[in-house]
């Protein structure tokens, strides 16, 4: 289904999360704003997305984000009630007790101002035991594993590595309420357009193995598919969301697409 908006500042999503048995979503872009909608359902089929709320992310100060301060990638829900967000251009990770209010600082791995443009903290994700996992978009060698980012506490380390499969980009992650890590991923053909992909992993102390691929789309299917959401319907299946990114073209819509995992 699309959701779409009036503002024309509407579009770029880059993060999802699904809340209330998919009932509420939150949603942030990629130029600094955050979105919230009531998501209607019919036997629980998403039928449409009513906006119940607009507006800037903003910086510790409190102001609206702009320029390359803006570029928002990633999106989890903190065990508190609030959000984590990632961003690129500026690499960091901030917290949000409220998504329409000022962020709060969190402290950075070293690796972060060094990553590459336009290609860093793509995806973003929070464990059952709180824990923070960055993963950037691009490995920096076709064979090379993505590296994972992990705050625990006030200590980062980096010792879970992705194996990257053929030359799909990671572009969002979750932990699924089976405690597993799924990961979203793309890849882009001139001649073709996008196709998606999400892989599920179990972490384990240093440990990521168990890797399933879950979906892959054809070329085309879907579009610019950004972020994902990995939650619990109301009769205890396993669903998983997500949103493209429109990039800002004004034919091209914001589109939401769900999943059933299967045997559940």
């Amino acid at each position: 289904m699309v959701w779409s908006h009036g503002s024309p500042d509407f579009g770029g999503m880059s993060g999802i999360v699904v809340s209330g048995a998919g009932a509420q979503a939150v949603a942030i872009s990629d130029r600094g704003f955050w979105a919230t909608g009531r998501m209607i359902r019919n036997d629980g089929v998403l039928t449409a997305i009513e906006t119940t709320g607009f507006g800037p992310l903003r910086a510790i100060n409190g102001a609206a984000l702009d320029g390359e301060d803006a570029d928002a990638e990633g999106l989890a829900a903190d065990p508190d009630g609030g959000f984590v967000v990632s961003f690129e251009a500026f690499h960091r990770i901030r917290r949000y007790p409220h998504i329409d209010g000022p962020a709060l600082g969190l402290k950075g791995h070293a690796d972060f101002p060094d990553l590459q443009n336009n290609s860093a903290l793509e995806a973003l994700a929070i464990d059952g035991q709180g824990r923070i996992y960055a993963i950037p978009e691009r490995s920096g060698g076709w064979t090379r594993p993505f590296p994972i980012y992990r705050l625990d506490g006030s200590r980062w380390d980096k010792e879970l590595k992705i194996p990257r499969r053929e030359r799909y980009l990671v572009v969002g992650a979750d932990f699924g309420p089976d405690g597993r890590l799924y990961l979203l991923e793309r890849e882009f053909r001139w001649i073709g357009g996008f196709s998606n992909r999400v892989r599920r992993f179990v972490v384990e102390g240093d440990a990521i193995g168990d890797e399933e691929t879950l979906l892959q789309t054809s070329f085309g299917a879907l579009d610019n598919m950004e972020g994902i959401s990995v939650w619990r319907d109301a009769d205890g299946r396993t669903r998983v969301t997500l949103i493209s990114d429109d990039n800002y073209v004004a034919l091209v819509p914001t589109v939401i697409a769900e999943y059933l995992l299967a045997g559940e």
